[in-house]
């Protein structure tokens, strides 16, 4: 028989002082200790003999558990030593999504950094000449030779970019920008704050739903240093509305001598309509238009990393790049690698779908998005079975990070439910979901988990998880 502090599934229990010293569990962990060094093994060593000591003073460890040491600290090790930044599955029906890394790089984009990380480069070295260089020059023919520019920078995002525009344009003199046009994006940065912080003053013109040309040449004043339009794409005003284009602006602008600039966020290098996608406006158009600075992004709808570009007249661009905040604000070597590589594939637009992952996810046809579905169903319902239900649906995906917030793009994927009709049901799916290797995110909507396969290229990437799933619910 049994006795009181023994249990017949898990063994007697374990004392404080049957817990080995930490010298003895290393020396029975020698390999471990051989691969990761004593420091870190030591460490996971001690922090584990301490919650084991505390679980055994009231009598919650067994001997059973003891039998196991070793494994338990090659375990704390090599969760130790996992990244936190970890590749997911995205099946939120958001392709560009803020709160998962933005735009996927494309694979010449990942071999370019590869190549140039691991080694010397010439990021500030003039080849030709032998003697310091500057980055710039490295990418502005590029974007110049892509958007019609005189000249082009970069810095490290496109709220550094409108941020060192304005402050280079405008610091210590005013700025004008319509009431319709004063945003707020992620991350609570707003178009207001952002002019204090660049030492201009904000004057608003107009209303917020109707601006006139009238409105900005009444606000010009000695005072004035420069004329900003914000192209709204993580809202949109509709009904009884107006707005001062860039073509109307520009005239009215260098008449009283003050350069535009233009803030367009997204940052669509090609025409999106020839693709069936919602069009966006280009740096193109805007620097035809007159526009003397357009600032965009590189991790949206361009498809880079993140990236603030800066393109336009060569007065206006110079002045930028001169202003002492942009040093603190540069690209560093690893995104502007990247960037160099995804600009380029441009340069043969006829391939820009294939090549370009970004254009691609969106560009993803419905009807091979639903065969994707229908392929995968049966797996997944037996994972999930017999807790929850599975079909296939229709779904409308987003374009996602601002980028046309009114536009849906025709998807299809799974709609789990739960049996028994509860929502912590649901979310305790979702919580598993997160905690495979390879973590799956999905949305809740209408008391349904969605898994919108319109971002999942590999599908192996979830079934090869789909039976550690079924464990985890069993």
């Amino acid at each position: 028989m049994k006795t009181p502090d023994e249990s017949v599934v898990h063994g007697s229990k374990a004392r404080p002082q049957d817990l080995p010293a930490l010298d003895k569990l290393l020396r029975d962990c020698a390999p471990l200790v051989a691969e990761h060094g004593h420091t870190l093994v030591a460490g996971e060593a001690r922090v584990l003999l301490d919650g084991l000591r505390a679980r055994a003073v009231v009598g919650q460890l067994t001997r059973l558990e003891l039998e196991a040491l070793a494994p338990m600290l090659a375990a704390r090790v090599q969760a130790r030593l996992a990244p936190s930044m970890r590749a997911v599955l995205n099946l939120s029906g958001t392709v560009i999504h803020t709160n998962l890394g933005r735009a996927l790089l494309a694979d010449a984009a990942l071999q370019q950094v590869l190549a140039l990380m691991g080694s010397p480069n010439n990021l500030e070295f003039d080849l030709d000449s032998g003697s310091r260089g500057d980055r710039d020059d490295l990418i502005e023919g590029l974007l110049c030779e892509l958007t019609g520019a005189e000249a082009a920078t970069v810095v490290n995002n496109n709220a550094a970019a409108v941020l060192l525009g304005i402050a280079a344009l405008a610091r210590g003199r005013e700025a004008i920008v319509s009431r319709g046009e004063l945003v707020e994006i992620g991350g609570a940065f707003r178009m207001p704050d952002v002019m204090s912080t660049a030492g201009a003053t904000l004057v608003e013109v107009g209303t917020t739903n109707r601006t006139h040309s009238r409105d900005y040449e009444q606000a010009i004043t000695p005072r004035t240093g420069l004329i900003v339009k914000v192209h709204t794409s993580n809202y949109q005003v509709q009904g009884f509305t107006a707005a001062v284009d860039e073509a109307t602006l520009a005239p009215l602008a260098h008449a009283a001598g003050l350069p535009l600039m233009t803030d367009l966020g997204s940052g669509a290098l090609v025409d999106l309509s020839k693709y069936g996608l919602p069009a966006e406006p280009l740096p193109q158009a805007m620097l035809a238009a007159g526009c003397d600075v357009v600032t965009f992004s590189g991790d949206k709808l361009l498809g880079g990393p993140q990236a603030g570009l800066i393109v336009g007249s060569r007065e206006a661009v110079g002045r930028i790049r001169k202003f002492p905040m942009k040093r603190a604000l540069r690209l560093s070597k690893l995104p502007f690698a990247a960037l160099e590589a995804t600009l380029r594939l441009y340069l043969r637009p006829e391939r820009l779908v294939q090549d370009l992952p970004t254009l691609r996810l969106l560009t993803r046809n419905q009807a091979q998005i639903a065969a994707l579905a229908q392929r995968l169903l049966p797996e997944v319902a037996t994972a999930v079975a017999p807790r929850f239900g599975v079909e296939v649906v229709a779904l409308q995906s987003q374009i996602g990070s601002g980028s046309l917030p009114v536009e849906r793009l025709p998807s299809a994927g799974l709609a789990i439910t739960a049996v028994d009709g509860r929502g912590r049901t649901l979310e305790a799916l979702a919580t598993a979901l997160r905690g495979l290797p390879r973590p799956v995110v999905g949305r809740i909507h209408d008391d349904r988990l969605l898994l919108d396969l319109r971002c999942l290229e590999e599908p192996a990437l979830l079934t090869s998880q789909l039976g550690l799933l079924k464990e985890m619910l069993a």
